[in-house]
């Protein structure tokens, strides 16, 4: 925990000097430095919602309000409560998903087979990892958690988590035409076609998780959106004809200033960061691998509200549109993504997008190389989280890179 400034600095312990424009070699040493902290951790770390694996968790005898109570009380403590209540770092699927895809864009951009072979590693361990109860391949947490919706086990994928490591071997399988990728793609789109769809007249919604119905924007998107861009490469119509299910269920229901709720149920009514960026994410893959336009208003409308609304000046990210803290570094990694995802489609992204580095690195990498979790009006939670930060931000620098390059 530190005092919280907005000085070039940022904390005493933190990376970067000086408040102006950003360089590549400035963004190269903070990724850099954050790949060597993940490799020196072996891909191990704690996530926001590890708290169940404590030792803790027996005393709430069961109850899921008295679960969800010791879950929050670790992942909102400013102090990492972590060592002394018994969560232990460990594997993260999704913090090799998004290393796996950094690694690849890193191999684009220098033509380092290093950088290649780790992005092997991390997908052939993946393949290892996919939750064993389901034929196809899904990933899932490997500790269990609990959220508004009810309890979750390690057993539990989740279509989220799933989508963005599916696109990891897509990405491999861009760079190599190597056909063992793109197998395992395929087969993370026919575990995603398995799942249950909400069916309405204005396009269906793929569900969040496997054994419910379970309707989520982000999730739809993300679904549809590796559906979609498997299908270019595999040709199945299946696969194109539910992205195109899906993508017309959240862009109908886009609200008119050109932003998505979470959910459409009321009790799912807000608005914010990073789950506008995986809809924006979602949305171009979809319209990139089918050449098919019927949506372009909505990406318009949906990333003029995204820049607009979620970003100071600074080029600091806010939690929600009407309000800053807090500061998330799932916020900064997937706006950064995401913005340089789509300056193909709107060059000015990419001023935003260096913005956002300038002030993540410059405020909140550690002098170690990690990440910071958060920081709050006068503090800053320092416990640094493996996909939840160190992972994304990995990503997103390796992909600003590739775009500038």
């Amino acid at each position: 925990m530190s005092h919280d400034e907005s000085g070039p600095n940022g904390s005493p312990g933190a990376v970067g000097s000086g408040s102006g424009a950003i360089t590549p070699q400035e963004i190269q040493q903070g990724l850099a430095q954050a790949q060597g902290w993940v490799e020196q951790q072996k891909y191990r770390g704690y996530e926001p919602f590890d708290g169940l694996s404590s030792w803790a968790r027996p005393l709430a005898c069961g109850n899921l309000f008295a679960e969800r109570l010791l879950q929050q009380l670790i992942r909102q403590s400013p102090l990492n409560l972590r060592p002394m209540l018994g969560v232990k770092p460990q594997d993260s699927t999704k913090g090799r998903g998004y290393m796996a895809s950094g690694y690849v864009m890193r191999y684009r951009v220098t033509k380092q087979q290093e950088y290649l072979d780790k992005a092997i590693d991390c997908l052939e361990w993946l393949d290892k990892h996919k939750v064993a109860r389901f034929r196809h391949h899904s990933w899932s947490n490997h500790f269990d958690f609990v959220s508004r919706g009810g309890r979750y086990t390690k057993d539990d994928p989740i279509i989220v988590w799933t989508a963005l490591i599916g696109h990891a071997y897509i990405d491999a399988f861009e760079v190599t035409g190597n056909e063992w990728f793109l197998r395992i793609a395929d087969s993370v789109c026919n575990w995603i076609l398995d799942l249950p769809r909400e069916k309405t007249e204005r396009g269906d919604c793929i569900s969040y998780l496997a054994h419910v119905q379970s309707s989520i924007h982000n999730a739809n998107m993300l679904g549809g959106g590796i559906l979609a861009r498997t299908a270019k490469h595999t040709g199945s119509q299946e696969c194109r004809r539910v992205a195109g299910l899906a993508m017309e269920y959240t862009c109908s229901r886009q609200r008119p200033d050109g932003s998505w709720w979470y959910a459409e149920s009321a009790a799912n009514h807000w608005i914010d960061n990073f789950h506008t960026g995986y809809n924006l994410d979602g949305l171009k893959h979809y319209t990139d691998a089918t050449g098919d336009d019927s949506y372009r208003q909505n990406f318009e409308k949906g990333l003029a509200f995204y820049k607009a609304n979620f970003f100071e000046q600074s080029g600091r990210p806010k939690y929600y549109h009407t309000r800053t803290y807090p500061v998330d570094i799932q916020c900064a990694g997937q706006a950064i993504d995401t913005l340089a995802f789509v300056s193909e489609d709107d060059p000015a992204s990419l001023a935003l997008a260096k913005r956002v580095a300038a002030w993540t690195i410059r405020n909140m990498q550690d002098r170690k190389g990690y990440f910071y979790y958060r920081q709050y009006p006068i503090m800053k939670a320092k416990t640094p989280m493996l996909h939840w930060g160190q992972g994304t931000m990995f990503k997103a620098l390796a992909h600003l890179l590739l775009r500038m390059a």
